[in-house]
């Protein structure tokens, strides 16, 4: 079976540089807000181009605290995309504010700018712009549509680990960006972390007190802060897999290149090529297929898995239905939802996986 990921297939260098890392923190004796943090949070502001970088407990408590440490909150609405991880719209409803849900553009999956802007308000204080599948695409764009708007560009960077735009990194274009480390993620911990990086160092300053109970100095707390540490472990262990993320990343972005060239099924359909050739890191490759579930039942009985991100977007969650929605609709994003289906396109794939991979693709029929 080809899987969406094989970490029992990475290489057998790192996860002997992982033991010692993880040797080495036992025998530190320190397992929160040690030298570990500090050494990987300098490590990944500097290979995101900021000056600042937070270790936090995962990706939904960063963009809670980007929130938090700008000052939003209660009666103050945050636009962002349907199409998502669910951890996206539950960060916003934790910092008090109120997710506004924009459409998204059909040929990427992405935010649609017209579409936030019909959802501008006078109470709009952020924009959360996901970089969905690991792309970056019309970063001026975004920047000058919250520039004009006054409100504050937050980017979601839990799939686009160090995508580039032009001379930025992902994270570095807006106030604020928020990092995953989930294990599935282009840099992935052994279980949950995450980061906030930030030029600011205003925010800087308030979400390192916010992500420690809101504290200031030992036992002193001027603020209600939260408890979100990325821990000494998972500092150690995120370092070490830091050193590989540049061949990984070329490895997916061969991979994608493979599959744009070789799947000519039309009954499949494909997304919109990157922009620039840094601007895609391919967490994930997606396809569009009007009889998906007969896709994936081909592709599974080709020994190859298939996922689906995301099946049910958010304002069609139970407990998200009364969110307030672009006026024009949210077409484009239902649309998608039924229709997307994300193949494997990991590091560890063999050049043979990827062939097999495009074969079974162009096999299908329906």
């Amino acid at each position: 079976m080809i899987l969406m990921n094989d970490f029992k297939a990475e290489p057998a260098e790192l996860r002997t540089a992982m033991v010692a890392a993880a040797t080495r923190v036992f025998a530190s004796g320190w397992y929160v807000l040690g030298s570990e943090l500090k050494a990987f949070e300098k490590r990944w502001a500097t290979a995101c181009g900021t000056s600042h970088c937070l270790g936090v407990g995962n990706g939904m408590d960063a963009i809670e605290l980007a929130l938090r440490g700008l000052g939003i909150g209660p009666g103050d609405e945050v636009i962002t995309t349907s199409m998502t991880a669910f951890a996206t719209v539950l960060a916003i409803l934790r910092a008090g504010a109120e997710p506004v849900l924009a459409d998204i553009d059909p040929a990427s999956g992405l935010l649609s700018p017209a579409s936030v802007e019909r959802c501008l308000s006078t109470r709009t204080r952020a924009v959360v712009l996901v970089h969905l599948y690991g792309q970056l695409r019309d970063m001026p764009t975004w920047v000058a549509l919250c520039r004009t708007s006054g409100v504050h560009l937050i980017e979601d960077c839990a799939q686009s680990h160090l995508a580039r735009w032009d001379n930025g990194v992902a994270g570095s274009l807006g106030v604020a960006g928020a990092y995953s480390f989930y294990p599935t993620k282009n840099l992935g911990a052994i279980g949950d972390g995450g980061a906030l990086v930030t030029q600011s160092e205003d925010l800087a300053r308030r979400v390192e007190r916010l992500r420690n109970y809101g504290q200031s100095e030992r036992y002193v707390h001027p603020e209600l802060g939260m408890n979100s540490r990325l821990d000494e472990l998972q500092a150690a262990l995120l370092t070490e897999r830091l050193h590989w993320l540049d061949e990984f990343t070329a490895r997916r972005r061969t991979i994608a290149q493979r599959y744009d060239a070789g799947i000519v099924n039309p009954q499949v359909g494909m997304l919109s090529p990157a922009q620039q050739e840094q601007s895609h890191v391919h967490h994930l490759y997606v396809l569009r297929c009007a009889s998906r579930a007969a896709l994936a039942a081909h592709l599974a009985a080709n020994e190859i898995q298939t996922l689906i991100h995301y099946p049910v977007p958010v304002h069609r969650q139970a407990s998200c239905k009364t969110l307030r929605c672009d006026p024009h609709g949210m077409h484009n994003t239902e649309a998608h939802a039924d229709s997307c289906l994300s193949i494997p396109c990991h590091p560890q794939m063999s050049d043979a996986d990827v062939g097999r991979v495009v074969d079974a693709v162009n096999s299908f029929r329906q």
